[in-house]
């Protein structure tokens, strides 16, 4: 493992780190709003499959629910609730998945939720894009629905990449504080302890559990000798979705990869010698998610993400640890 130098957080406490926090917290949610988007809502009513097929076809990951008996927004339809159910009801390639093919929204929510039912994170388009961060990385949610609270509406879906693309393009305007040129391993920036991987000869359902029960949105994908030849998102998997391959996990992850249709996120990598500027130019540049951190064999060292990097720029100068709390 990274040999972590002292006291990293010391980096985010100087009067320059705090940059990013003021400029958040002076721009509200509606500055990131693109002037034209698109947004798919679902009826709870509506049949999750069908769901699903509209998230691909309309090439969004999530989507707000409306009660049309409550009418209002109860929650959101993302790629975790397809993973989850495939998960609770594969059995074989040869029997059909029923609940797929039959379960409306609100069946699988009754199911999932067990009475539970959390109310629905969401942000006004006046607060700051500040509290936009803290929610998503304290409710450990990558949607996050701008609602316009005197006519209810959606207006958009903000995520960590579109907050940190607005610091990309308007954050040059400001002067650069003096830990991006520090190391991500000086700055302990990532996941670096137990990172989960997937091996490319382990099937599907395999990489499904490791979702499931360790709550990662990507693994590493390593060949026999252990080296990262790939990265297995949960992204990937709407795609079986899109294919109605659903029913067969049993086959393995290098083949998934191999049957892609689209180019997707390709495995990005980044070492720990690098700065903190370069692999914020590179996720900003690549339009990904994270990237993953390897040593000069390729062999996975941890991952560092857009919630790490954003915890970092804009919460733990403000002396807030919303990634552990």
């Amino acid at each position: 493992m990274l040999g972590l130098g002292p006291g990293p957080e010391s980096e985010f406490q100087t009067p320059d780190a705090e940059v990013y926090m003021h400029f958040l917290r002076s721009h509200c949610c509606y500055d990131a709003v693109p002037t034209s988007c698109k947004l798919v809502v679902f009826d709870i009513s509506l049949e999750i499959k069908k769901a699903f097929v509209a998230l691909v076809a309309n090439g969004v990951r999530a989507a707000p629910l409306w009660d049309s008996k409550k009418q209002s927004f109860v929650g959101m339809l993302t790629i975790t609730d397809f993973i989850n159910i495939l998960h609770r009801y594969y059995r074989s390639p040869l029997v059909q998945i029923y609940e797929v093919e039959e379960h409306k929204i609100e069946t699988w929510r009754e199911v999932y939720l067990q009475g539970s039912f959390k109310p629905l994170v969401y942000i006004s388009p006046s607060n700051s894009l500040f509290d936009a961060v803290y929610s998503l990385i304290k409710h450990k949610i990558h949607r996050l629905p701008v609602i316009e609270p005197v006519s209810g509406n959606v207006l958009h879906i903000l995520t960590h990449k579109r907050i940190l693309k607005f610091l990309h393009i308007f954050g040059s305007t400001i002067p650069k504080p003096r830990f991006l040129k520090k190391t991500v391993q000086e700055l302990c920036v990532g996941t670096f302890r137990d990172v989960a991987v997937v091996p490319e000869t382990a099937p599907i359902y395999a990489a499904l559990e490791i979702f499931v029960d360790r709550r990662v949105s990507a693994l590493p994908v390593i060949n026999d000798a252990g080296q990262v030849v790939g990265l297995y998102s949960r992204f990937d998997v709407i795609h079986l979705a899109a294919q109605k391959t659903y029913n067969n996990l049993d086959i393995s992850v290098r083949e998934a990869l191999r049957q892609r249709t689209i180019c997707l996120e390709g495995v990005l990598t980044c070492y720990p010698h690098e700065t903190m500027e370069a692999i914020i130019d590179r996720i900003a540049k690549e339009q990904v998610h994270r990237l993953v951190l390897v040593d000069e064999n390729r062999y996975p060292r941890g991952i560092v993400s857009l919630s790490d990097i954003l915890q970092a720029l804009v919460l733990t100068p403000a002396g807030i640890d919303a990634l552990n709390s």
